[in-house]
């Protein structure tokens, strides 16, 4: 059973909520990350989880199994601009998550909150050289005409997998607005972090919310992070279809893979670390797309650990 602990109780007039967990390219975990830091927030609230209700594998070490600890769910509090920072350790599927986010929205609607955004990664078949766009996608359609005004696009059609997209759909029942701000990022790129689709999400806050973070060391997160993706870019461009907008190039790959693809088969290397018997589901998919010399050394290490 969930259970929310009030460290502090803290007097809000107006607060808005800025929540995130994991997901590809920890873009929204990147934002919710850098604000805490950057804007001082003050920790005054937990979710505690039954251990129980959230594990699905042990961790060994010398040959000796434990159980591994809850995944921390902490709310921050910032006075000036009024904001609630929510950080996620780890996502959590079916019922356990549905109770984790009812128990996000139970202290939302304790605290007044009126607005709620997370923040999500857009897979593309872009560079990493491009600047990022920024869609949204919100669970009221009088938010779309506000945001269309302020630039934003508006994600069409797709889903939003994981807690950042599902609290939308709950919070809706609960009269609370809920927007996601989702950025665009290679996707070849989705298991790697993404400070550069994160700071295009901070920067839409920043202008939506009226406040300023200092992002230096986020541009200097995202040179680093550049340089690396430049050798993997240069990698996968014979296997993958990069759009590139002010050159497009005549040369493109028979088979264009498609950014759920890139999403399905990093969540089966996930599940093949552990439990090797998915290993030959992930073999398949690689084959299937022209993928395997790619990813060929991340796929023998799956059996290292084994031998």
């Amino acid at each position: 059973m969930e259970d929310i602990k009030i460290h502090k109780n803290i007097e809000f007039e107006n607060p808005v909520m800025i929540a995130g967990w994991p997901g590809m390219g920890s873009v929204a975990l990147g934002v919710v990350d850098y604000l805490r830091r950057k804007l001082g927030a003050v920790k005054f609230a937990e979710i505690r989880l039954d251990p129980a209700s959230t594990i699905d594998s042990v961790i060994v070490e010398d040959g000796l199994a434990t159980l591994p600890p809850a995944p921390h769910n902490i709310f921050y509090y910032v006075k000036n601009p009024e904001l609630i920072i929510l950080e996620g350790e780890a996502q959590l599927p079916g019922q356990g998550g549905l109770a984790l986010l009812n128990n996000v929205l139970d202290l939302a609607a304790k605290f007044r909150v009126k607005t709620i955004y997370t923040g999500a990664a857009f897979p593309m078949p872009v560079s990493y050289k491009e600047d990022p766009e920024v869609y949204s996608a919100v669970n009221k359609k009088s938010l779309i005409s506000g945001l269309k005004k302020s630039g934003l696009k508006t994600m069409e059609a797709g889903h939003i997998s994981g807690l950042n997209g599902l609290i939308l759909g709950l919070a809706k029942d609960r009269n609370i607005d809920a927007i996601c701000l989702l950025a665009t990022m290679p996707q070849y790129a989705i298991s790697l972090p993404n400070p550069k689709a994160s700071s295009a999400i901070i920067d839409t806050l920043q202008k939506a919310l009226s406040f300023v973070v200092d992002l230096q060391e986020m541009y200097e997160y995202i040179k680093d992070m550049d340089e690396k993706m430049s050798v993997i870019e240069e990698k996968v461009k014979d296997v993958l279809t990069i759009e590139k907008k002010e050159e497009p190039s005549s040369q493109s790959s028979d088979k264009k893979v498609p950014g759920y693809i890139m999403e399905k088969i990093e969540k089966l290397f996930q599940e093949a670390k552990k439990d090797k018997s998915k290993a030959l589901l992930l073999k398949k998919e690689l084959d299937r797309w022209d993928l395997y010399k790619l990813y060929e050394d991340r796929f023998l290490d799956l059996f290292k650990d084994s031998q």
